[in-house]
């Protein structure tokens, strides 16, 4: 169970991010003290906002089940892995081959972290 409400913490954390660029990406208006409505219409930012919220509450549950210093790697380079992953099928973002690399050193650093 502890591994679920972790691995929902990764996605919730991620789909938020993903879910902000939405947001802030044209067509849909910026956020603005002139036009206060669009604030209130931008459902993909109420949205990231909402599952932000869920991430930090899955990540304070996750807390309970397993060390910080297990949850917080894992919860963090999982999120970068899920973020460039949607960065490519959603927006179309290309990777590179060093940008690959990286997030491959940094899940096998955190894979290093959670060995026993």
């Amino acid at each position: 169970m502890k591994w679920i409400i972790l691995i929902l913490g990764v996605l919730s954390n991620a789909s938020a991010s993903a879910l902000i660029k939405v947001a802030m990406t044209p067509p849909r208006k910026l956020p603005s003290l002139s036009e206060p409505m669009s604030l209130l219409q931008n459902w993909p930012l109420w949205l990231g906002l909402f599952l932000y919220g869920m991430a930090f509450i899955l990540y304070a549950l996750a807390l309970t089940r397993l060390p910080l210093n297990v949850a917080h790697p894992i919860l963090t380079s999982g999120s970068i892995a899920v973020v460039a992953m949607f960065s490519v099928f959603i927006f179309g973002e290309q990777l590179s081959t060093i940008n690959l690399l990286g997030i491959g050193l940094i899940m096998a650093g955190v894979a290093a972290l959670t060995l026993n």
